[in-house]
């Protein structure tokens, strides 16, 4: 499954309807680091589809959520489960270690 495009907007109805686990990528269009998970994040989705979704807010466009969850630094990555943040993770990170932190969420 692609990945989702969460807003200010959107935002909670899709993370408080959601069945399953769903890591949300902070991030922005000028993020170098942004671009290179962006690819491991959309291959993940693809490999754990119905157990794990993937959500990408571009803190840009939607400044209110990135806000909300305090984001300082991109990319961060925060699982949400039963529309609550369980995890956060900061910084890019390569597919294994990835797998490794989200173990738990499949």
């Amino acid at each position: 499954m692609a990945p989702i495009t969460l807003t200010d907007a959107s935002f909670d109805e899709e993370i408080g309807s959601a069945d399953t686990a769903i890591v949300v990528d902070f991030w922005a269009e000028w993020c170098g680091p942004c671009k290179t998970i962006a690819p491991v994040l959309d291959e993940i989705a693809q490999e754990h589809a119905g157990k794990l979704r993937v959500g990408k807010v571009n803190v840009d466009d939607s400044p209110d959520v990135a806000r909300r969850f305090e984001v300082m630094s991109i990319p961060t990555l925060i699982v949400f489960k039963d529309g609550q943040a369980k995890k956060r993770l900061v910084g890019a990170k390569g597919k294994g270690q990835l797998m490794s932190e989200l173990s738990e969420f499949l």
